[in-house]
């Protein structure tokens, strides 16, 4: 029996204006995989986030979550999400890591539902997959950024979802801790079975992490298996982006 896809765009088509950003999509996302989706400023990666999540309705195409229509789809828990420094979080507010990861249970328990004991050791261990639990009662406030993105992820998975989607997550994240975050990722990938669609710029970092990888410039010039997307040659990603780009290769021996 063929399981359905966590995820899958058919045709899909979007513009804003008079002008095409997306053109003919077809991206199907099994259960399990993590995706890199890459692709240069202005490919319309964003867009396509908003249209999976249901932000944004194309002009034409469809979009299954689960084997369900999205117009059907209910059950929104299903799927986490994670923007881009999670800036709509107000970091000065007194709340502590605990608390912050607390709020994500609020759909599950209820707007002014007490978030009780029975949840706490969910919420901790949502904070430990994350490797923030020494960090459990600081101040949101006092965290460096890269910290704080750590946080929003495992306020985004205390509910459980199948699905959990980054977009450009790094943002704002030193350069000498992001391997570490893509280190966390790819083992909340392993451990939990969960369901990650990464939007990146850091191509090289990644190859030896995703499962898959998705280049995005309005059509879909690549999806598939990331041995297959390392092969190809200097000149394809170049025609892709419109201008040279280096894919650094990886010694996936490295992975332990």
């Amino acid at each position: 029996m063929n399981e359905q896809p966590a995820i899958a765009v058919n045709q899909v088509y979007f513009r804003y204006e008079r002008e095409n950003v997306l053109e003919d999509i077809n991206l199907v996302v099994p259960k399990g995989v993590f995706l890199g989706l890459v692709g240069p400023n202005g490919s319309g990666k964003s867009t396509l986030l908003k249209i999976i999540l249901g932000l944004l309705k194309p002009q034409q195409g469809t979009v299954s979550l689960f084997g369900c229509p999205q117009e059907k789809f209910k059950d929104w828990d299903r799927i986490g999400f994670v923007s881009q420094k999670a800036n709509s979080f107000n970091t000065g507010f007194p709340a502590t890591v605990y608390e912050v990861v607390a709020s994500g249970l609020t759909k599950k328990v209820g707007l002014f539902r007490f978030i009780g004991k029975k949840y706490k050791s969910i919420i901790i261990e949502a904070v430990r997959s994350v490797g923030m639990e020494a960090f459990l009662y600081r101040n949101i406030g006092e965290l460096s950024g890269g910290q704080q993105q750590r946080v929003f992820i495992a306020r985004a998975i205390v509910s459980e979802p199948d699905v959990l989607i980054l977009d450009e997550p790094t943002v704002g994240v030193d350069a000498k801790h992001v391997q570490a975050f893509y280190d966390m990722l790819e083992q909340l990938n392993k451990n939990l079975n969960l369901t990650l669609i990464l939007v990146t710029h850091d191509i090289g970092t990644i190859t030896n992490k995703v499962t898959h990888v998705a280049c995005l410039n309005k059509h879909l010039h690549f999806h598939g298996k990331t041995e297959d997307f390392e092969e190809m040659t200097q000149g394809d990603l170049a025609s892709f982006y419109n201008h040279d780009i280096h894919l650094l290769k990886h010694h996936h021996e490295e992975r332990g």
